[in-house]
């Protein structure tokens, strides 16, 4: 454990080595994990919404499917910071086969390493993107679309500016703990949660609130993008679908 500063400079001595590799390393996962675990996550949501809240997706639906969808997600992710972590080490990525091989080993359960963690971590950008950043994307418009010519690309922005403080501020602890316990060599002892916890009480009274926070900064960045991203993405294939039903007569002209 060393102080923040020295942590950066760590970081960005790794990435001006090789800035590619640095930037791809556990990328392969990462798309895939993306990908795959709308799957699980919305299927979840969805469902529970139809069954118990009217088709309204609110804090109940965010819960269930953050708590029902982690353990598909949660192999993906440790694959993935397996990679970086490995990277780090060597420069060198390591193959995925290989992790699958060490965990393979070992029953497969070192793939489930940080399971909890990702649970409090989804429920947070659950509540935060999927129910916080959209209804505060219609009022930002309402407001600002009488007063203003900001288009739904621009209010998203800053929605989700105004989102990500918080969400960052809710979910880095957690992924914190994630990173301890997932970047931990497989072939070695696991870190429980409560050690995970210990390491980052430890961290923070080393270096106060500094500590506790590493990477909240640049988590800030990431998450403005990411919701911005995410959302109008979902806005643009919505329009699109409806477009198409409404082409082929399924359903009726929409304004």
């Amino acid at each position: 454990m060393v102080d923040p500063k020295i942590a950066r400079s760590e970081a960005n001595a790794v990435f001006m080595r090789n800035p590619v590799g640095a930037s791809m390393s556990g990328v392969g996962p990462r798309l895939v994990g993306v990908g795959f675990k709308r799957v699980p996550k919305f299927g979840f949501l969805l469902l529970y919404a139809s069954l118990f809240e009217g088709g309204d997706v609110g804090l109940g639906a965010a819960t269930a499917a953050s708590i029902l969808s982690a353990p598909f997600i949660n192999p993906i992710r440790m694959i993935e910071k397996q990679q970086r972590a490995y990277f780090k080490q060597t420069g060198v990525q390591k193959p995925i086969k290989d992790i699958i091989k060490e965990s393979a080993a070992k029953n497969f359960k070192p793939l489930f390493r940080g399971t909890l963690p990702l649970m409090g971590h989804s429920l947070a950008s659950a509540t935060t993107g999927l129910v916080g950043q959209p209804k505060l994307q219609k009022y930002i418009k309402k407001e600002l679309g009488s007063k203003t010519t900001l288009g739904s690309f621009a209010t998203g922005l800053i929605a989700s500016s105004v989102v990500s403080p918080i969400y960052v501020a809710m979910t880095n602890p957690l992924s914190r703990l994630e990173v301890i316990m997932q970047t931990s060599s497989i072939q070695g002892k696991s870190i429980s949660l409560g050690e995970a916890m210990k390491e980052v009480a430890l961290d923070t009274k080393r270096f106060g609130l500094r500590g506790m926070f590493r990477g909240q900064g640049i988590g800030m960045v990431k998450a403005v993008i990411s919701l911005t991203l995410f959302h109008e993405g979902r806005i643009f294939l919505t329009k699109q679908f409806k477009k198409h039903n409404v082409n082929k007569g399924l359903v009726p002209a929409f304004e």
